[in-house]
């Protein structure tokens, strides 16, 4: 298998040479940036994505092995092949030494240049192969920390592994504690990207002053406090996997930047004057409806038909029929484990009220409740009175929240009106923690204030 995700940085400070190589390995279909230095060389490095580097070695200023030093110690999946001067043996020695994979010897045929440039790019993805084929030796099975036997669980682990042979885009959709960003590791290990990055974006926690340097990068000097060129998210990730969790909830700016990053390849950094070549597949996650977002103009209708390429829901626990038992036992070992404990017998009516408990917070409060358990199990058995409140208490429960609803019903707008009312009294008016405090956008907040003339 061939990589091609990098271009080939050209380096020789014989303008007529370089322009002559260029030509050559443009033709043959190679795409190709040539510079006249080492410093240039540098800067390109950092502006964009390149899998080969043809280097001259003796060039004014930065010499070919400097570059080389550099390369090796900052960009160690560049393969490097050297230029040197007719009968220079020696410093031919030295850049092999030094982790050049080959040379060409003054004056070198257009043939002698592409066989040498062929040889390091399947060396290269011979390299890469070997590295992901260890890699996924070495590591469990992708999909092997999903625990149940449900029907539903079967059918979504199939879907996940049909998508995870495709660079597709995947929108993973879920509630809260389902498994999202399981799902997305398990897509990026079971995937030809398996020794490449894994990058975790919350969309949710990056503040809105920071998310486009977060994101994409910046140069020094770009802003205050810019100090120094920083690599973003997106580059970090080149050549693996980005997963974005609660992409709903980036801001419009950002959602117009992981736009361009889809449709053209490329990352702009803050203050940079060009682009930079990413390849990377996009995993991302919502428990929120984007496409009511969308309608309610607080979601690029554009991105969301960029994302939903392959939607997967991620069924909640409750629809997991008799899969509460398996991930107990598996919870219980685990924990019991961890701490040191022995392992704790569930009586049958403490198992049966787990059963049918609705797990508003999914697996994350099942495990949690575990660890409880774990902790302060004194005699060695769980009955009843050892769970809590929320698995054994009466009435309807909807999220983390229990209402008392009347014999003859209610009227739905009247509940989310009052809940409005309520949140935005409790933070005294303030619309950015009210609308934290019900679990949405401010926008969205905004948007259901002036539905209900509270505006």
């Amino acid at each position: 298998m061939r990589s091609e995700t990098g271009a080939i940085l050209l380096v020789d400070d014989d303008e007529s040479l370089r322009r002559v190589a260029e030509y050559q390995l443009t033709a043959a279909g190679h795409r190709v940036v040539a510079v006249g230095s080492g410093a240039e060389a540098i800067t390109a490095l950092r502006e964009g994505t390149f899998d080969l580097l043809v280097t001259d070695i003796l060039m004014p200023g930065m010499s070919g092995l400097e570059l080389l030093d550099r390369v090796r110690a900052s960009y160690p999946a560049i393969v490097p092949v050297v230029i040197t001067a007719h009968g220079d043996v020696a410093t031919a020695v030295r850049a092999m030494q030094t982790g050049a994979f080959d040379f060409l010897e003054k004056p070198f045929s257009k043939d002698r240049l592409l066989v040498a440039v062929e040889k390091a790019r399947d060396y290269a993805a011979l390299r890469d192969e070997n590295r992901r084929l260890r890699a996924l030796a070495a590591a469990p099975p992708a999909f092997a920390s999903f625990v149940g036997a449900s029907a539903v669980l079967r059918h979504f682990l199939d879907d996940l592994r049909l998508a995870a042979d495709s660079d597709a885009t995947v929108l993973l959709v879920g509630e809260s504690g389902t498994g999202k960003e399981l799902a997305a590791r398990a897509l990026h290990v079971a995937s030809r990207r398996a020794t490449r990055p894994f990058v975790v974006v919350n969309g949710a926690a990056i503040p809105e002053s920071l998310i486009e340097s977060e994101l994409f990068g910046h140069r020094k000097g770009a802003f205050t406090g810019a100090t120094e060129d920083r690599r973003g998210k997106f580059e970090t990730a080149d050549g693996g996997t980005i997963f974005i969790d609660e992409v709903g909830e980036l801001p419009l700016v950002a959602q117009s930047r992981l736009l361009r990053v889809l449709q053209e390849g490329e990352v702009d950094k803050v203050g940079a004057a060009t682009p930079t070549r990413v390849d990377i597949r996009v995993v991302t996650a919502t428990r929120v409806d984007l496409e009511r977002r969308m309608h309610e103009g607080t979601f690029r209708e554009d991105l969301w038909f960029r994302l939903n390429v392959v939607p997967l829901r991620l069924p909640p626990l409750r629809e997991r029929t008799g899969d509460v038992p398996l991930l107990l036992e598996h919870f219980l070992t685990r924990s019991a484990a961890r701490h040191g404990r022995s392992l704790p017998r569930l009586e049958p009516e403490a198992l049966d009220r787990l059963e049918r408990h609705d797990w508003p917070g999914n697996i994350r409060e099942l495990e949690n409740l575990v660890e409880r358990l774990i902790v302060l199990g004194r005699d060695g058995a769980v009955g009843v009175a050892d769970l809590p409140g929320s698995v054994c208490g009466e009435g309807p429960r909807f999220g983390r929240a229990r209402l008392e609803i009347p014999p003859d019903g209610i009227v739905l707008e009247d509940l989310e009106r009052g809940l409005i009312e309520e949140a935005l009294r409790r933070h005294g008016g303030n619309q950015s923690a009210a609308a934290r405090f019900l679990g949405i956008t401010r926008q969205t907040l905004i948007y259901r204030m002036k539905k209900f003339e509270l505006a």
